[in-house]
């Protein structure tokens, strides 16, 4: 299953997704991090060590954070598990790699998530933050995750859902398709991090509902798959193989 319908005015085809995704996450790279915290008033890095601790993850456990970006998630990691040999980050675009590696020296894979050049049943948790709409398939990603995690091991999959509250959806609405975008523009003066900030809204409005996603996850072979919303908007999806 696909996690949105394809968004052809972006791309001509849906094999043109990942090439597309690729250079406009390339292109914004050097901007993420900046977005990533005013974006969001700076709660993105007390909301991600909260989440993974809620959902279990403690010193000692190895741990892949897959779509990892500049590395956000991955470092909230590093501070709980205590070791950097610990933190595997993957992760398709070269250009979010670079600018990981600048704060954080753990090992880097370049790869999408259906297919991680990596061993089975080598991770005690796996981690994916804010990305669940950039894969192509959700069922390859999420046998992908089953494969590579240890038996017992736990999934945390964080992303953002629509709210149902019309009032909550207006506003919603109102920040991430226009004032995100617009603040992404004047701040960064970058034209790639604004339209990946207006795409970014797209995904989120199109994406497939949390039921899809929980049977999907029970599909792929996970066991005590749940699901938490937080302020309406924040979904932590939770899985252990």
């Amino acid at each position: 299953m696909k996690p949105h319908p394809s968004l052809l005015k972006h791309y001509q085809s849906t094999d043109d997704k990942q090439p597309f995704l690729r250079k406009i996450f390339d292109d914004s790279a050097k901007h993420y991090e900046g977005i990533a915290k005013w974006g969001w008033f700076n709660s993105g890095d007390w909301y991600r060590r909260m989440a993974l601790r809620r959902a279990g993850l403690r010193a000692g456990m190895k741990t892949i954070d897959v779509a990892a970006g500049t590395g956000i998630t991955a470092r909230a990691i590093l501070d709980i598990v205590g070791d950097k040999h610990l933190v595997t980050c993957v992760e398709p675009s070269a250009g979010m790699i670079v600018e990981s590696k600048k704060l954080l020296d753990c090992e880097h894979i370049q790869a999408e998530a259906e297919s991680m050049p990596l061993e089975e049943q080598q991770y005690d948790f796996l981690t994916m933050g804010f990305a669940l709409r950039h894969v192509d398939n959700l069922d390859e990603a999420f046998i992908e995750y089953c494969r590579v995690l240890k038996p017992g091991g736990k999934a945390l999959i964080l992303d953002v859902t629509t709210p149902e509250n019309p009032l909550g959806y207006f506003f919603m609405k109102l920040y991430f398709k226009t004032l995100l975008p617009f603040f992404t523009r004047v701040f960064t003066g970058s034209q790639p991090a604004h339209y990946l900030m207006a795409y970014y809204w797209e995904t989120v409005e199109n994406m497939v509902g949390s039921e899809e996603v929980l049977s999907l996850l029970k599909k792929a072979g996970f066991s005590q798959v749940t699901m938490r919303l937080n302020l309406g908007i924040f979904t932590e999806y939770e899985a252990i193989k």
